[in-house]
This record gives structure tokens, C-alpha cells and sequence, in this order.
């Protein structure tokens, strides 16, 4: 089969796209033909050694969406072809946040792709705990871009900050995956929505999924911003998963009883913070990473049925990979990077 593979961590100069073993699935994995990858911003951090993969060569790649060709000799919950996405959180399933439900704290928690071999290649061998059913009129390349993104998103404001019609959300970087999932979570709960993001483009669109102020931040203080249009208090929840560039701007922008959730740091992991304000005005600082499999059944169902849509800036071939880390690293346009396997790839399917 063909993948997208590196050897080593670096640039985008280490990605390729070659012939590559086919994958062999144990007794509870099935295979998958895959028919669409979504790119996410973990892909790039892998490939610069953000964690470092910890086998080389590594394929990367968390989010895929295809059918199911073979089965294992154990598994119960899929069949030969069965329309699939992939949900790429790794737990033990043993340990005291496994038991009570809360697989995204896991002691050994990880995510395929990131710390295993991912599933950017025409065959991945999954485990039928890592895939969810797709309904048949869900095209491949929308369920290969929501799994990571969507669960990330409706864990940090439904889960954590437990939003509701009565509050205010702020989402920085509303143009990327994560934040223009945020956004429409926000919207749908009834909150009043606010979105940064660098270009007016990009705003439009945030407006077009439900934001209901949207900031320019490359050409206003967003705290300003804020300020102006809450009388002085700030909002009840401030979305950062931008990290050092802005992690104390957000707490400025946050109302006393508020909160900050985050589930990354793109822009840098230890940024200076002024403590008086957070307990001055009794912050709540929430992390978040991913979701637990009740989490992702939620907010994808509220995808199969319409009410989030993620936004496609790009569908690529694999062999293409370089230019689809190009447009994440460089944050060109809105919403997610997808690739399908050149073998599957027809441009005329994906004008924009």
C-alpha cells in the first residue's frame, strides 16, 4: 500500500509519500479502507518532534474516515463493509479514570497518531473500540474531519466549563479546527459568541457558523475588544489553546467568576501569568484534552444530523502531504485540511 510516512522528525522536508507495508489486525482490530485523512495541528507538532514518534518510519495522521474490508476473529460491533471514522483516543480501559468513565484522563492515555502509528495510508488496522459508525449520507472527507476536533471542542465547553444560554465565550483562533468547533458549540448552547481570528475572510466566516462579534486581532486588542462591548466585565469563558501569545490577555478578558479552558499551547507552554488576577477575581484555569467515548457519541451526533458542520479549506491528495502541513503551519484560510489517497483522489470531486 501507499502512506504518508517519515523517518525522522524536522520539517516538512522529512514528510513522504511512498510504498509502505500493509498493515496486519489482531484479533479485535479491523481494517480499514481509507478513503479521507484529517490533518490536525498534532501533526505538525509530531512531525517536529513535539512528542517525538517513538518508532520510525512513523505514519502520522489521527482522523481518517473509510470501509471496513476484513475483520478480526474478536470483534463484535462492525462487519465488512461498514462506513467508519476513526476516534483516535488510546486508553487501558484498567485503570480508576477508565473504570469511572473518564478515558481522556487515563494514566496511559494517548492518541493514534501521535504516539502510535497513525492512519494516513490507503489501510489502517484499527481497534473496533476506535471506530465509530458513520451514517451513509455523511461523505467520507466531513467524517474524516470531525472525530479529533469536534470531541475536543465539546469536552472543553460542555464537559469543563459547562456552558449554557446565560454566558458569554470568547474562542481565540476561531479559524482553526478546534476553534471553529468551539464556536458552533457555543452558538448551539445559546451562548453569546465572540471570535478572533487574522483576517476579516476568516471572520465572515466565523459570523456564517454562529459567532456573534467577531475581532481582528491582528488589527485590535482583543481584551480592548472586549471590554468595550461588555461594559468592562468580560466573558464568562475564554477558549485558549493559543498559549504563550495570549494566555494572559485571556485571563485579563475573563470576568471575575470565570473561567479559562485550554487543551493546547501552539504558540509556546510556559507563558508569564499575574496570579493576582486569577484569584482576585476567583478564576476557574480548566484544562482539557480530548473527550471520553460518551463525549464523541454526543457531539457527533449533532454532526450526522446537520446542526455542526465542519468547514473544509482544502482537500488534497496524500502525495501532497507537504502543501497540507504548509496550510496548517502557515494558518492559511478556515476550517480543516483533508487528504485522500491519491489511488481516490479526483480533483473534480473537491473544487471549492
Amino acid at each position: 500500500m501507499k502512506a504518508v510516512f517519515y523517518e525522522e522528525t524536522g520539517s516538512t522536508d522529512v514528510l513522504q509519500y511512498g510504498e509502505f507495508p500493509d498493515p496486519e489486525i489482531g484479533e479485535e482490530e479491523l481494517l480499514v479502507d481509507v478513503k479521507a485523512g484529517g490533518l490536525n495541528h498534532l501533526d505538525v507538532w509530531t512531525r517536529r518532534g513535539m512528542p517525538s514518534p517513538r518508532e520510525f518510519p512513523h505514519v502520522p495522521g489521527s482522523d481518517a474516515a473509510g470501509v471496513v474490508t476484513e475483520v478480526g476473529d474478536r470483534v463484535s460491533r462492525f462487519e465488512v463493509g461498514d462506513r467508519v471514522a476513526v476516534e483516535p483516543s488510546l486508553s487501558c480501559g484498567d485503570c480508576e479514570f477508565c473504570r469511572s468513565g473518564e478515558q481522556s484522563q487515563c494514566v496511559q492515555f494517548k492518541i493514534k497518531g501521535e504516539h502510535t502509528r497513525g492512519v494516513h495510508s490507503e489501510n489502517a488496522a484499527v481497534h473496533e473500540d476506535n471506530l465509530v459508525a458513520v451514517p451513509d449520507h455523511v461523505d467520507f472527507v466531513t467524517a474524516a474531519a470531525v472525530p479529533l476536533v469536534f470531541q475536543t471542542a465539546w469536552r472543553m465547553l460542555v464537559s469543563r466549563a459547562e456552558i449554557n444560554q446565560a454566558d458569554s465565550v470568547l474562542v481565540l483562533g476561531a479559524s482553526g479546527g478546534v476553534g471553529h468547533a468551539c464556536v458552533q458549540i457555543a452558538a448551539d448552547a445559546g451562548a453569546e459568541v465572540f471570535a478572533t481570528a487574522s483576517t476579516d475572510e476568516k471572520l465572515e466566516y466565523a459570523r456564517e457558523i454562529g459567532a456573534d462579534h467577531a475581532i481582528n486581532y491582528e488589527t485590535e486588542d482583543f481584551v480592548s475588544a472586549i471590554k468595550e462591548a461588555t461594559d468592562g466585565r468580560g466573558v464568562d469563558v475564554v477558549v485558549d489553546h493559543v498559549g504563550g501569545a495570549t494566555w494572559q490577555d485571556s485571563i485579563s478578558a475573563t470576568a471575575k467568576g470565570g473561567a479559562v479552558v485550554t487543551c493546547g499551547a501552539t504558540t509556546g507552554p510556559n507563558p508569564e501569568t499575574d496570579i493576582t488576577q486569577i484569584f482576585w477575581k476567583q478564576l476557574d484555569i480548566l484544562g482539557s484534552t480530548m473527550g471520553t467515548p460518551g463525549e464523541g457519541d454526543d457531539v457527533l451526533a449533532k454532526v450526522w444530523d446537520g446542526t455542526f458542520e465542519p468547514r473544509i479549506r482544502e482537500v488534497l491528495p496524500m502525495s501532497e502531504i507537504v502543501r497540507a502541513h504548509e496550510i496548517l503551519q502557515d494558518r492559511e484560510g478556515f476550517g480543516k485540511v483533508v487528504v485522500v489517497p491519491d489511488s481516490e483522489y479526483d480533483p473534480d470531486d473537491y473544487e471549492r
